[in-house]
């Protein structure tokens, strides 16, 4: 057996490990270490903005966690910095003066951001945005300070620009020259942008140069060399990036702007090749995904002793989606005088297009808005395609921005290397195996087994069009059947059924027997398997808590600055003196920001830090609100017969009886009541998932209302007489619900798919099956406890899930 060459890569970023994942594919004959100077395994980068707003954690954005690395047989150091190469004894010297032997060495090291030599630039509070602690640091200033600025109005500049709006803050972008994303976009593309950021809450100072940041000990404003300045007691530099040549410098590689390497990545020293932000090439320096990924397959194949083409460089293509808004560049976008140009400008659809000619040859294009046309058109840039008159129909057509004819299937003018999507470096190739020889039918399949349109979701049309590209008529049919997730191909009906008839018990039995395509489950499918297995066997299922969703998890509502809400209960909408004095006192000792009475007629206390939740939940001595939760959330009462003049029915009493009952109960989505003593509907029932109104003769329930974004009125399910049919009745339709209903569809999509008349045949009309969906909902409630109260009774849990633990890692050299 040929012993293995030992491959170090020096950083753990996109490109590195790009090229890697695709070196694994073509030969084992590496034994690979890959060196990381952050704490974290791969993640992708420019998901940041994502983690920066909220809408993503820092799990969300990892690309190979740990356990790939291991299970590809490959040692990972983090949190390590390598320093020098010595060529001589072909070995990696560490920056605490350890070494690791190599064979062939790779150099990723990506980039750094440039910091604006200006005065005050070492200020506190002054960061650049390349990393997850960069995005911790706005994190944290977003708690205590009100004013941001962002220098740079690239797309980092803008993307932190909005996370910090999303964080609270009031953020001015500063950006010398007078428009915004001068490299990707045009000036009426650019100005069309701005305006759209401007309606989501951004501010900008535009031709503006910064000569000096003002401030002590932390920076608090930013001088114009006009002599205008600007307050900020936070400052994001995101005016660009240099190349990170450090390690070539002090190993005597050859280095200009960047790393110099030729057209197989191999830089000046025999065995040390370079690849990614880092790397100089002809003399171009890139710093966009898409290029790194096409320097990695070439340095793959290299390093495997497959043949193959050379890398020449690229024509560079931006396919962005900026704070929700698609733009598209590439080749050559900004006009001189020997170009023609094609545009079309559609101010009301806010939709803008430029294809620039160069001889009737298509050399670049700018889109706004829409950019469905995008892959058509980096496709003939790159091949140097004439504009003719029956293409010139098809991008423009009638429809302007947006119409033109049917468009040709661009996929099959693709060749198997060309990069899909760009966020991933995800081939044709890549695509095309997946979809053959893994089977793969659907959109979701594709994402989840190569990644294509993960990120961005800007190549999603292009990947839909392999699919219709590979499986031909089959591609409409196979669209009809979508599963609950890209893990399986079926439906929420059958895998109950397949739970059910095969007796499945866990999360792992089901994606086993089911044949997940990823046989851990996703976030999405995992949330929607723990509630099916749970509804199926409330007296065995043991809830797996790592399946739910945050605030489930935590038992309380993450705010966007990493904070928690505490919804304690209120039955009904009432409470005591005392309980109300407690929530005062407990909103004092631990230094709430806010405490507001919620649309449900309960007391919300913002702003607990997460340690102290178990505490907070320990002094308060109330259950749980469960205001998180996929459960019942509230009783909107009125005060009925008991105080009201008009009232007919005990609404309070009704109430206060309905939410003690099912306050715990897991549901397919949130779930709201409301209880009118009367017809007035002073509690809103008729916006409620149910809505019990009061009469003279007994009560009206109503199912299916929603007052959120999609609004509904609710309909008429019945009347009933005693306030005991009322409590079978309703128990009945929950339970229906809970069984019958898709994970996350709440009931006023429920009763339209399913139909009105198809819940009262069978909760209304049949005796028999209402006594045994009762008697189920039964069972289901005999097993609930308090979580609140079991949380602080569980000291492991408490520790695990709200103790501030400092992890020392061991790194291994």
């Amino acid at each position: 057996m040929t012993e293995k060459q030992k491959l170090v890569v020096i950083g753990n970023g996109m490109a590195g490990m790009n090229a890697i994942e695709q070196l694994l594919k073509l030969t084992d004959r590496y034994e690979i270490i890959v060196i990381g100077a952050e704490p974290h395994p791969n993640y992708n980068r420019i998901m940041l903005s994502y983690v920066l707003e909220g809408s993503k954690s820092i799990d969300d954005i990892i690309i190979n966690n740990r356990e790939w690395y291991a299970s590809a047989g490959i040692q990972l150091i983090t949190g390590c910095k390598a320093v020098r190469l010595d060529t001589t004894l072909q070995q990696v010297i560490m920056e605490d003066g350890s070494a690791t032997a190599y064979d062939r060495v790779l150099i990723a090291t990506g980039s750094n951001p440039f910091i604006l030599p200006v005065p005050g630039s070492t200020l506190e509070g002054v960061i650049g945005f390349r990393s997850i602690e960069d995005c911790d640091s706005m994190m944290e200033a977003a708690k205590q300070y009100k004013k941001a600025a962002v220098i740079g109005g690239g797309l980092l500049g803008l993307e932190a620009a909005k996370g910090l709006v999303q964080l609270g803050m009031e953020v001015t972008v500063v950006h010398l020259p007078d428009y915004l994303m001068e490299r990707q976009l045009d000036v009426p593309s650019a100005k069309m942008l701005q305006q759209e950021l401007e309606r989501q809450g951004l501010k900008f100072a535009l031709g503006k140069q910064t000569t000096a940041l003002t401030g002590s000990t932390r920076v608090t404003g930013l001088t114009f060399a006009d002599g205008t300045s600007l307050e900020a007691d936070l400052v994001v530099m995101s005016v660009g990036i240099r190349p990170n040549i450090d390690i070539a410098m002090g190993s005597d590689i050859q280095v200009n702007r960047g790393i110099v390497v030729d057209d197989y990545m191999q830089t000046s020293v025999p065995g040390v090749y370079a690849v990614g932000e880092c790397t100089e090439h002809r003399g171009i320096c890139y710093g966009l995904v898409a290029p790194l990924f096409e320097q990695g397959a070439v340095l793959a194949k290299t390093l495997a002793g497959v043949e193959t083409a050379p890398y020449e460089g690229s024509i560079v293509s931006t396919k962005l989606k900026v704070s929700g808004v698609d733009v598209f560049s590439t080749g050559t976008f900004l006009e001189e005088p020997h170009h023609d140009i094609i545009r079309l400008h559609d101010g009301w659809n806010r939709t803008y297009k430029k294809i620039v000619l160069h001889d009737r040859v298509v050399v670049g294009a700018v889109l706004f808005g829409n950019i469905d046309d995008s892959s058509r058109l980096e496709r003939l840039v790159k091949k140097g395609e004439q504009m003719t008159e029956e293409l010139y129909q098809e991008l423009t057509g009638s429809g302007g921005c947006c119409g033109g004819k049917a468009k040709s299937n661009m996929a099959a003018e693709l060749v198997d290397d060309d990069i899909v999507c760009g966020c991933n470096g995800v081939t044709k190739k890549m695509i095309v195996d997946a979809i053959q020889i893994d089977g793969l039918t659907t959109l979701d399949a594709v994402k989840m087994k190569t990644g294509a349109s993960r990120s961005c979701g800007g190549c999603k049309p292009m990947v839909e069009q392999l699919l219709q590209h590979v499986l031909g008529e089959s591609f409409q049919s196979t669209q009809t059947k979508q599963g609950i997730c890209g893990c399986t191909s079926m439906s929420r009906d059958e895998i109950v059924t397949a739970i059910k008839e095969q007796n499945l018990h866990t999360i792992a039995e089901v994606t086993q027997a089911l044949a997940w395509s990823q046989s851990e489950g996703c976030s999405k499918c995992r949330p929607a398997l723990n509630y099916y297995l749970g509804m199926m066997w409330p007296e065995t299922y043991e809830d797996e808590r790592a399946s739910r969703f945050v605030n489930e998890r935590m038992n309380a509502n993450i705010q966007k600055d990493g904070t928690y809400t505490v919804v304690p209960r209120m039955y009904g909408g009432m409470t005591t003196p005392e309980d109300l004095k407690k929530i005062a006192d407990v909103s004092i000792k631990y230094k709430a920001s806010l405490v507001k009475m919620t649309g449900g007629q309960r007391i919300g206390i913002i702003g607990i830090q997460k340690e102290d939740l178990p505490k907070v939940w320990e002094e308060l001595e109330m259950p749980s609100g469960y205001a998180y939760a996929k459960a019942l959330r509230t009783v909107k009462t009125c005060v009925g017969s008991t105080y009201c003049r008009f009232g007919t029915q005990d609404s309070l009493g009704i109430g206060d009886l309905i939410e003690r009952k099912f306050e715990r109960v897991d549901m397919p989505a949130k779930f709201k009541f409301a209880v009118n003593g009367c017809p007035r509907n002073c509690a809103e029932s008729c916006t409620k998932d149910i809505g019990i109104v009061g009469n003279d003769g007994g009560w009206e329930i109503y199912v299916g209302g929603n007052g959120g974004i999609k609004a509904r009125l609710a309909d008429l399910l019945c009347k009933v007489k005693t306030d005991d049919e009322l409590m079978e009745m309703i128990s009945a339709t929950m339970q229906y619900y809970r069984e019958t209903a898709n994970y996350l569809e709440r009931t006023s999509e429920w009763i339209e798919r399913i139909g009105l008349e198809q819940v009262q045949n069978t909760i209304v009309h049949d005796a028999e099956q209402r006594q045994q969906l009762t008697a189920r909902m039964e069972i289901a409630l005999s097993k609930l406890e308090d979580p609140w109260k079991k949380m602080v009774g569980d000291q492991k849990l408490r520790n695990a899930l709200f103790e501030k633990v400092i992890v020392t890692e061991k790194v291994a050299h």
